[in-house]
């Protein structure tokens, strides 16, 4: 069976890099291009996996994330944040929204994050 994967980014370019690597290694890919169509997606598609930035129009990342966390359905999803801010610059509240993992986009190439997402679904 495979595994689906919802990417939430507002830069296309980078949303179709990303869905491009991760249908290659046998992803099932949807994309949002903000928070809003992002949480209409994951209620949708049942993800087993998000791909989150957090810089984004209409509802950013970590808004999105709250909103998530309180449906039955979003609770204990799987989260990665995948931004080009750094760490340090994260809103404090992403530690108490169960993130995975803190990935910026600079630091990996889509190989090494399909790497990290195939690891956390082992998981």
């Amino acid at each position: 069976m495979n595994k689906k994967v919802a990417i939430v980014e507002d830069d296309q370019a980078i949303s179709t890099m990303y869905r491009i690597k991760f249908e290659a290694e046998g992803f099932t890919v949807e994309t949002a291009a903000n928070g809003k169509l992002g949480l209409e997606l994951i209620e949708q598609m049942k993800p087993d996996i998000v791909l989150l930035d957090l810089m984004m129009p209409e509802m950013n990342g970590d808004e999105m994330l709250e909103k998530l966390r309180k449906t039955s359905w979003g609770k204990d999803l799987t989260v990665i944040i995948l931004t080009n801010s750094g760490e340090e610059q994260a809103p404090p509240s992403l530690k108490e929204l169960g993130i995975r993992r803190y990935i910026v986009k600079a630091e990996m190439t889509p190989r090494q994050v399909a790497e990290m997402v195939k690891t956390e679904l082992a998981a």
